[in-house]
């Protein structure tokens, strides 16, 4: 049985806002030192954002893979076990402890596992060798294009894939066998990070469960224009002669923006895709799935019904509605894969046939209490009003966090949210966190920002904005006693936990 289908309570932390020396957190110790925090305060999930390459602006969504793992996540430290690694240098005034430095942390990390390679290269055991070339042959569905599209792509500057050589550019066999044997170490280096990323994650992942620990992940709906997936399947996506998009993804106008968002991705050729079984669809959600337990898929309304905007328009003011897959897409994905654990990202402008889509997928969707207090008793976000089927959230990485968002609400909202939550200028993420956990919602899921109780200085994303975003992280230091025994207290008595957990 899925863990959704429980009555639950876990937390929302990327991986890169872990603590640790290395400029950001990843798969190193301090993610086993989180699930060992979870579990003794009786959480029984940890959500994070995708973990694919990062693209530009730092963003998880906007990735040069959809099934390659973030660099950045690999944690060096294994490899010193291992001893491919003498020992870990820090560049000179080490790391901020308290943002992820992906200026200053990137390159070093790159530099590092480039070292361990070598010494992976030189002094790995004969076991060692055979689990990386059997794990290479069998991802080569998706790790031969990525490994040669990342070799390719820096040797060209990191211009994008359109505007590379032609026979390499269009796939030109003599010219991918060519391209193969000039950048052999390069494409070597690109597997080597892939296979580590795996390891570590499935490891991972293992400790998690150990500890009674389900792993939520995260997919994005869309991949990236200049991506290895467009340039290994061109054919699945509006592209012309030129590999240009002709219409790109976002949303229409609304309350939150008189020109709507510009996303930019390529949209699916979702004929093709359903001609081949929706193959390209399947083999992203099992790969995703040996990694994590539970996808969340950002925008899945998309499935439904998504906003087509021509590529010459610089807003997503121009558009139409245009018809998703639908449930032909996830029904594929079922026969081959078993029932899916998903949660729908259902939040925008919902329309009918959304609903109706969610409904026959049986995906629980989201609710964001944050939301709720624009209105009257009877919103849907309000906690009293959910059903079972639901994965509830005081706030998500692109919202303010609790405490923020009281100091910026309307009056009118804090006046509500203090009638309805009990809540005051000096406590509000406590009381919302206490209705969420009360309310009948099967899953409810609290951003580490909300249980320290941080203000909007320490929010993940703000929508809209380019600088300054998915930096936050957090210390230990920081995180003391009491907001884990105050945490592990609401999940007892809300009926997330055993109440074993409620200690004086």
């Amino acid at each position: 049985m899925s863990v959704l289908n429980e009555r639950t309570s876990g937390v929302l932390a990327h991986v890169t806002s872990l603590p640790g020396p290395h400029g950001m957190g990843d798969f190193g110790p301090a993610a086993r030192h989180f699930v060992d925090w979870l579990a003794a305060h009786g959480q029984r999930t940890w959500q994070w954002l995708p973990t694919t390459p990062i693209g530009p602006a730092d963003s998880p969504y906007q990735s040069v893979s959809a099934f390659a793992g973030s660099p950045l996540a690999v944690a060096l430290e294994p490899m010193v076990e291992a001893g491919w690694l003498d020992r870990i240098a820090l560049p000179e005034g080490g790391f901020d402890a308290w943002r992820a430095d992906f200026a200053r942390a990137a390159p070093w990390r790159m530099g590092e596992l480039h070292r361990a390679l070598k010494g992976f290269q030189s002094r790995a055991k004969a076991r060692e060798h055979e689990a990386f070339a059997a794990w290479c042959d069998g991802q080569k569905q998706w790790l031969d294009d990525y490994a040669l599209y990342m070799a390719v792509k820096m040797s060209e500057g990191q211009r994008a894939w359109w505007d590379w050589p032609q026979g390499v550019r269009r796939r030109e066999p003599a010219a991918l066998d060519s391209a193969r044997k000039t950048h052999a170490d390069a494409i070597e280096f690109w597997r080597f990070v892939q296979w580590n990323f795996a390891t570590q994650c499935s490891a991972l992942k293992a400790y998690a469960h150990a500890h009674g620990v389900s792993l939520i992940g995260d997919l994005p709906i869309f991949v990236a224009h200049d991506s290895a997936d467009c340039w290994a399947r061109p054919d699945l996506y509006f592209l012309d002669e030129n590999f240009q998009t002709t219409v790109v993804a976002g949303v229409p106008p609304d309350d939150l923006g008189p020109l709507g968002q510009r996303w930019g991705n390529p949209l699916y050729r979702w004929d093709r895709m359903a001609a081949e079984r929706y193959a390209w669809w399947t083999a992203r959600v099992k790969h995703a799935l040996t990694q994590v337990d539970v996808i969340r898929i950002d925008h899945f309304r998309g499935f439904a019904g998504y906003w087509e905007i021509p590529a010459s328009s610089p807003t997503a003011k121009e558009g139409q509605w245009l018809p998703g897959p639908g449930f032909a897409l996830f029904d594929a994905i079922k026969s081959a894969l078993g029932e899916l654990p998903i949660i729908a990202e259902d939040l925008g402008l919902i329309t009918p046939d959304v609903i109706e889509l969610r409904e026959a997928t049986g995906f629980p969707g989201m609710k964001i209490v944050q939301f709720a207090f624009g209105g009257d008793g009877s919103h849907e976000f309000l906690p009293h009003n959910f059903s079972p089927n639901v994965v509830a959230y005081t706030g998500t990485h692109d919202n303010d966090t609790a405490v923020g968002w009281w100091k910026n609400a309307p009056q009118r909202d804090r006046t509500f949210a203090a009638a309805y939550l009990g809540a005051t200028d000096d406590d509000v993420h406590w009381p919302m966190m206490r209705a969420t956990a009360n309310s009948p919602a099967n899953t409810v899921v609290f951003p580490m920002q909300d249980i320290l109780g941080l203000d909007s200085a320490h929010r993940m994303n703000t929508p809209g904005t380019c600088e300054g975003n998915w930096q936050w992280r957090f210390t230990w230091d920081q995180v003391g006693e009491e907001p884990g025994k105050k945490l592990a207290a609401l999940t007892a008595v809300s009926g997330r936990g055993a109440i074993g957990l409620l200690r004086a």
